[in-house]
This record gives C-alpha cells, sequence and structure tokens, in this order.
C-alpha cells in the first residue's frame, strides 16, 4: 500500500490559495494586475463588506474569447510567458498562473468578458473549483470578474478575517499602490456603495495629488535621474513632513510595487542630520531597470525582487535623493521644472553705466535719544546733534553704571550668561526684561531643564515631560466631557484628506470631539476644523490630524479602550513637539504643571521626564 498520493486539484487550489489570496486585499491585488495586463485604460473597483462579500473588478482591457475564458481557471495557465527564458524579460503584472486559480478555489466566482471585435461574450461561474455554468452572454468589452463570499467553504479562514475598518483599509493600501504605478490608467474604488477614489488619467504628480490629497504638491520635491543600470523619477517628502511610521513610502520597478530594504535604507540616509530618529519621510519613486538585470521570481506576492546592480541603484538613489533635497531646499513651493538660467544679455549700444552715488550724514548718531527713551525724529529721520551734547539713550543705558539691556541684542543663553557672571548687582538684574528666579533654573541644549531642589539638582527633558502634561489634560478633558478649554478659531481651518484616511477619520470623530475639536464635513475628503484644543496652534491642525490618523493605522488591532488612550497620546507627542521656545517664566510653568500630574516622573511613553542629583552624589564626584 502506497502512502504517498496525489492531491486532487481542488485540494491543491486551495492549499496554493493560501499562499497567493490571505486576505481580500490579496484578492484585489491579483485582479487588479490581471486587467493592467489586459491592457485596460478605465478599472472599476468594487468592495462590500470590506472583501467578504464582493470583490469586482470590471476593465475595459482586450477581453477573453469562451475557450480563455475556463482556461484562465486551471492553474499555471497563463498568456505571460512561454518558455523559461521569458522568466528574465517579465514586463508584465503576473505570470505563474495561479491567481484566479487559487481564488475559485476558495470563493464563489462569475466571469464576464467580451472581445472588443465579438457580438456576444461568454459567462463562467465557478465554486470551489468547481465548474457551475458556461454559457454566452451580453456584456461590455473587456472583463468583468466578482469573487464573492471569499473563504466560504473555509470558515476557520474566514473567522481569522479582522473587522471591516482593518480589512477595508488593506485593500485601500493595495488599491494605492497600483492606482501610482500605473498613473496613465483611470481608476475609481466603490466600498459599500460609495465612492473612494475616482481617479483619472494623467502624470504621476497628478496621481498623488488625487490618491492623498491637493495639498502634497507643497509637500514633496522632485527627483530625477537618467544612468546605465537605472532611471528613476518621482517624488521625495520635505524633511519638515517626516512621520514616525512607514506610512507614505512607495518604491516601483518597472511598475511593480516592491518591498526592499536596501533602497529604502538608501532614500532615508540621505535624510540624515534632517529629521529626528525614528522619523521617516515620505517618497514614491518610479525605477526603470532592464529585466534581464533583476529577478521578480523569488515569491509568490512578487512584491519582492532581486538587483544584480544593487549596490551601484543604492549609490545612485542616495545621490539623487540628497541632490533634490539641496536643489530644492530653499525653494518656497513645490516646482517641477525649476529655472536657474540669469541673463546675460549684452546692453544695448552706446548705453553708459551710471556711477553708482552713496550719500554720508556725517552727523549721523544711532545712540542718541531723550532721557524718556523716545527718539526725535525731523522729517522722517533722527535729529542731526553733535556728541557729547549731554543726552543720554534711556534705551541703551540704565542706572548710574549704565547698564545695558540686554533684551535688543542678546540671545536668552548669553543674557544668562551674563547675569551669572553677577555683571551688574541684583538690584539692577531685577530691572532688565527678562528676570532669572535666584538663578534657580537654566535650559541646556534647548531640551534640558536643569533646576535645584531642596535635595539636589534634577534634570528634567523637556519634551517628555510636555508630553506627560499634555496628556493628562487630554484624559481630563475626555474624562470630564468639558471643552472649557476649547478655542473657537478666528478662520475655519480646512483639511483635506485621502479617502481612506478620511474614513478613518470619521470613526476618531466622536473621540476627537470629546478631547475639544469641533469638525464638520465640508466636501467629499474635506473637512472644516472651527474649534481644537486652546493648546494647539492654528496651522498644526492639519498636521496633528494627519499624524493621529497614521498612529491609529498601525494601531487597529488595539481595544477600544486602549485606542481612545492612544489617541490622547498621539496628540500629546506632536504638541510637545511643537512646543514653545523656553524662556525662564516658560521653565518655571513647565516645572509647576509636571509636579501637578498624577506620575510626573514618566512620560505617557513608559520613559523617564527626570532624573535627580542629590547632594550628596554632587560631593561624592567631587572628591
Amino acid at each position: 500500500m502506497s502512502l504517498i498520493n496525489i492531491l486532487p486539484d481542488s485540494v491543491a487550489n486551495q492549499i496554493a490559495a493560501g499562499e497567493v489570496v490571505d486576505r481580500p486585499a490579496s484578492a484585489v491585488k491579483e485582479l487588479l494586475e490581471n486587467a493592467i495586463d489586459a491592457g485596460a485604460t478605465a478599472i472599476q473597483l468594487i468592495v462590500k463588506d470590506a472583501g467578504r462579500t464582493l470583490i469586482q473588478v470590471i476593465d475595459n482591457g482586450c477581453g477573453m474569447s469562451d475557450t480563455d475564458a475556463r482556461l484562465c481557471f486551471e492553474r499555471h495557465a497563463t498568456s505571460k510567458i512561454h518558455k523559461a527564458d521569458d522568466l528574465f524579460a517579465i514586463r508584465t503584472m503576473g505570470f505563474r498562473g495561479e491567481a484566479l486559480a487559487s481564488i475559485a478555489a476558495v470563493a464563489q466566482v462569475e466571469l464576464k468578458s467580451r472581445l472588443h471585435d465579438s457580438e456576444l461574450g461568454t459567462q463562467v461561474v465557478i465554486e470551489g473549483s468547481d465548474l457551475k455554468e458556461q454559457c454566452p452572454c451580453s456584456c461590455s468589452a473587456g472583463t468583468s470578474i466578482a469573487v464573492k463570499n471569499l473563504f466560504f467553504n473555509i470558515p476557520a479562514r474566514r473567522n481569522f478575517l479582522k473587522r471591516d475598518s482593518i480589512e477595508l483599509n488593506h485593500i485601500d493600501e493595495i488599491f494605492r499602490r497600483v492606482a501610482l504605478a500605473n498613473y496613465n490608467i483611470a481608476f475609481s474604488f466603490h466600498h459599500n456603495g460609495k465612492l473612494l477614489y475616482d481617479l483619472g488619467s494623467g502624470n504621476f504628480a497628478q496621481r498623488i495629488a488625487g490618491i492623498f490629497g491637493i495639498n502634497y504638491n507643497q509637500r514633496l520635491y522632485h527627483i530625477e535621474e537618467q544612468t546605465q543600470p537605472v532611471r528613476l523619477t518621482g517624488y521625495v517628502g520635505k524633511a519638515e513632513y517626516a512621520k514616525r511610521v512607514r506610512g507614505e513610502q512607495y518604491l516601483f520597478v518597472n511598475g511593480r510595487y516592491i518591498r526592499h530594504n536596501g533602497l529604502s535604507a538608501a532614500v532615508e540616509r540621505a535624510y540624515s542630520e534632517l529629521i529626528p530618529d525614528r522619523t521617516y519621510p515620505a517618497y514614491f519613486i518610479l525605477l526603470d531597470v532592464d529585466p534581464n538585470r533583476i529577478d521578480v521570481n523569488i515569491h509568490p506576492t512578487k512584491t519582492e525582487v532581486r538587483f544584480i546592480d544593487e549596490q551601484v541603484i543604492f549609490a545612485i538613489l542616495r545621490a539623487a535623493t540628497k541632490r533634490a533635497l539641496g536643489q530644492y531646499s530653499l525653494a518656497n513651493e513645490l516646482e517641477f521644472n525649476p529655472s536657474t538660467e540669469i541673463d546675460f544679455s549684452p546692453a544695448p549700444a552706446g548705453f553708459t553705466p551710471e556711477q553708482p552715488q552713496v550719500t554720508i550724514n556725517p552727523h549721523y548718531n544711532p545712540f542718541r535719544g531723550t532721557m524718556g527713551g523716545e527718539t526725535k525724529r525731523e522729517s522722517g529721520r533722527f535729529e542731526d546733534k553733535p556728541m557729547g551734547s549731554g543726552e543720554w539713550n534711556a534705551d541703551n543705558t540704565e542706572g548710574k553704571h549704565g547698564a545695558m539691556d540686554t533684551s535688543r541684542w542678546a540671545s536668552e543663553s548669553e543674557k544668562k550668561c551674563i547675569e551669572d557672571a553677577d555683571f551688574w548687582s541684583s538690584d539692577e538684574a531685577e530691572k532688565t526684561e527678562v528676570k532669572i528666579s535666584n538663578y534657580e533654573t537654566v535650559c541646556f541644549l534647548d531640551r534640558y531643564i536643569i533646576t535645584t531642589l531642596k535635595s539636589g539638582i534634577a534634570v528634567i527633558d523637556r519634551q517628555r515631560a510636555l508630553e506627560r502634561i499634555f496628556y493628562e489634560r487630554l484624559l481630563a478633558r475626555r474624562q470630564n466631557n468639558a471643552c472649557t478649554s476649547t478655542q473657537q478659531l478666528l478662520f475655519p481651518v480646512t483639511c483635506r484628506f485621502s479617502s481612506a484616511d478620511s474614513e478613518i477619520l470619521g470613526e476618531l470623530m466622536p473621540e476627537l470631539n470629546r478631547l475639544g475639536f469641533v469638525i464638520s464635513p465640508l466636501a467629499t475628503n474635506t473637512y472644516v476644523v472651527t474649534a481644537c484644543p486652546s493648546d494647539i496652534k492654528e496651522n498644526d491642525i492639519q498636521t496633528m490630524l494627519e499624524q493621529s490618523i497614521s498612529d491609529f493605522k498601525s494601531n487597529m488591532m488595539q481595544k477600544f479602550s486602549e485606542r481612545d488612550k492612544s489617541v490622547c497620546l498621539s496628540l500629546a507627542r506632536q504638541m510637545a513637539a511643537a512646543g514653545d521656545p523656553l524662556t525662564p517664566q516658560a521653565m518655571q510653568q513647565l516645572i509647576a504643571d509636571l509636579f501637578s500630574c498624577q506620575a510626573p516622573d514618566i512620560s505617557p511613553s513608559g520613559k523617564r521626564t527626570m532624573t535627580v542629583i542629590s547632594q550628596s552624589d554632587i560631593s561624592e564626584r567631587l572628591k
């Protein structure tokens, strides 16, 4: 009796489906790529219940004949390759011939397709790899394939699917990748009857703006390089818009989205010393490489590739990114074709340049004024008087020692140094605009606050302390459901988001309202903010909402109770990062606010906000 059996095709297809189709987003990817390979110029994606009930892709591609419509569901049936050598010259999205067979093994599939020169099309219905029906039908030219009740015959896998918001987020990400790489194709995306995207064909910049919002035109720098091993073009994000999560990072090779740690590191290293640690820039880069120099057949999902010239491409990509950041860093706005030309045209015949004239006022004295501190003016200029007239400029001198007011020429750190040097007596120092409270609090490196305690010295991390302060304020505001600290905006702020981010913002809206925001929908994917917490600046509203959405995406698996706190934590981090410059009064207020918190020594992220050096430790170190 033989122990080895040949598996039936239906079982083999279900096993293969585990590698190719692990969630609705995987089926969406395969169907969209097939439509692109069919030469479609317009593609519709229709989804119900995040892909559980329906995934339908309609295209106007070449269509299929009766025979091809049936054969396409067989394993390893493909029109993309014919011999092994074709694997090294692949320009199509798919080539394995496993996608439709795997999908049909775990779903109820209905396909309608018609050739452009045919009057009738064909309809094929398959359930769990079993052919149920094939007959002629009337349909539009191209192909429409509907995947219904995904995993209907594998209840265990269907039960492992996440809630709709998570699955829809994965589908949205797949749609973005495909739509970005194929900006010359029109795409539309409907979910539960609601239009999420309606993208017309255009250029790469227009496609980025169509997916992520028109405001992205002001956040990107153009990048382009033409070399022998690789031709690249695209956009990289400005350093000030780097985020704490890897969200908007898209790398494409020959129209295929890929994940490649080496090339991603090449872009990120170009931002060294420009962005904080553990923050990541946005980039949208298209690479065109000779198919003979890459291998795309190393993973069933085709998202991983290998390059023969990997080190060379790494260096080129990094250099091109650094050049773009340097070339456009001083530009006020995104300019796709910047002009650096200077007019060197010759002067006209007979032109004589005019001799420059310099006018000097020999009696001008910038230090002269009145004892009251008001400068005299006549006819729009200073009054001219000779030196030594006995008048002192009160703006520059004070007291019997003539102490200078440092608020007009010295930085905060310089004021502290002068005061610490005992340049003035204490009563004269109190007359300056900036006062230090008995020299007990100083700022170090614009981040650490050093203050004296009864038991020694405390060194406080300013940003972590602000995180704790803002976090507890937001929590208290949320628990009390009171908006006493809400500020009404004089000019409402209009915020635009992508379709997927708009869906998430709608889910976060109740929580944001409890925290003091007043947000109302204005148009499709557009919202207006009329009020916000008083600790947030108007210019930061759009950025903070975007970061809160990104943080929410990365924490979608957590419980609802934890998620509410995560919104407070996300806002607290951003508010702390956008803190005002430290002044002596601000430092004193920060210390008072910190020690009034419930857990002043720990930040919401679990890191210490301060360290205390006791007097005995100081004495021990000075032995």
